[in-house]
Order: structure tokens, then C-alpha cells, then sequence
């Protein structure tokens, strides 16, 4: 069976809303976005670069899979993410997007996301990776379809914008399987369900 691993910029106080840029996600009237940029380093890139490097397949939600698009298929060489972003097989939960979809090598999820997750993960093959997507991840956090989070957890308090862990009822129990710490204070922690 394949692993859904999320891989998430967060806040100390668990926002992840619009870390890489300025203009990304101004719902809500959020207006901290682009506050991850001034944290990265060649630790967090090793990081980054490893993850990609498994050639796991990517999972998106509409909002990140536009952002990407946008960003990424006319991204400049050398780059060490353009490559691998353009050439994997990346699928997107959507609701309203319609195929045929405009990056290549991807394919729109049909129905309820959790349960089109649910038969990808049942397939042979490889793993697949969220990049952001925090609306798709809180889906599948819900039902129990998160095999591993790796979250880079930012030295600074926004205050608001969107959380990964909002407010519910559900106790979520995870295990630290891996820390690492970057040269700017972010600490790299990989969790995987308890």
C-alpha cells in the first residue's frame, strides 16, 4: 500500500497560510503571506530536494495546483525542483477544474477527494507527496489517510490565517520520527500517526 505523506510550512502558532509569497492566499484579508521566504536555507533545501527525489507521485488540492502551475513549468534553469515538479505524475482534487488539465503528466481526481485518495493509496507503486494543499490535507486528516507529516515549523507568531490543525473535537496522537533544525531556527519535524 502507498503512503500519503503531507509536506507543510507552518507558523509556531500553526498557520500555514501563504508562505511563499506576498500575493498567494490573501483570503480572509490575510496579509502575512510570504512569510516563510526569509527562512529558507540550504538545510531546508537538502530537505526538500530529498523529498523530491523519491519520485513520489504529487496530490494537490485546486488552489496549490493553479499556484504551482503558475509558477513552475516557466521557472528558469538550473533548479533543482522544476524537473521533477513538471515531470511527475501529479493528481488534483477539484470540484470544479475540468480535464483536460494544463501541466502535464496530471489527472483530475473524480468525486469525493478522501475516497479517490483512498483507492490511489490502495494501488501499487509509489508514494504520494502533498506540497501545501491545506484544505486537501484537513480532508484526509480526517479520515485517516495521512501516513506521515513533515512539517516545517517557522520561528515567528502570525497571529491568524488559516491553520492546519483547526479547531475540532478529534484528538490526533502523532510520533516524532525525525527532527532537524536549519541554520534560520525552522525545525523540520516528521510525524507519523501514533
Amino acid at each position: 500500500m502507498s503512503k500519503v505523506v503531507a509536506f507543510l510550512s507552518l507558523s509556531l502558532d500553526g498557520v500555514m497560510q501563504a508562505p511563499g509569497r506576498p500575493d498567494e492566499d490573501r483570503r480572509g484579508g490575510f496579509q502575512h503571506g510570504g512569510w516563510a521566504a526569509p527562512y529558507s536555507d540550504p538545510v531546508m533545501g537538502n530537505v526538500a530536494a530529498e523529498g523530491m527525489s523519491k519520485g513520489a507521485n504529487l496530490l494537490f488540492g485546486r488552489r496549490t495546483y493553479e499556484d504551482f502551475f503558475s509558477v513552475w513549468p516557466s521557472m528558469p534553469q538550473p533548479n533543482p525542483f522544476t524537473d521533477v515538479l513538471n515531470n511527475s505524475q501529479k493528481y488534483v482534487a477539484s470540484t470544479t477544474l475540468k480535464e483536460p488539465l494544463p501541466w502535464q503528466n496530471s489527472t483530475l481526481l473524480k468525486g469525493d477527494a478522501a475516497e479517490a485518495v483512498t483507492r490511489l493509496k490502495g494501488q501499487p507503486g509509489k508514494d504520494y507527496l502533498i506540497l501545501g494543499s491545506g484544505m486537501l490535507v484537513q480532508s484526509l486528516m480526517r479520515r485517516n489517510l495521512i501516513d506521515e507529516y513533515i512539517l516545517l515549523i517557522h520561528p515567528l507568531v502570525l497571529g491568524s490565517g488559516r491553520h492546519l490543525f483547526a479547531d475540532s473535537d478529534e484528538i490526533t496522537a502523532l510520533r516524532l520520527v525525525d527532527t532537524k533544525t536549519t541554520t534560520t531556527g525552522v525545525i523540520i519535524a516528521t510525524y507519523q500517526p501514533a
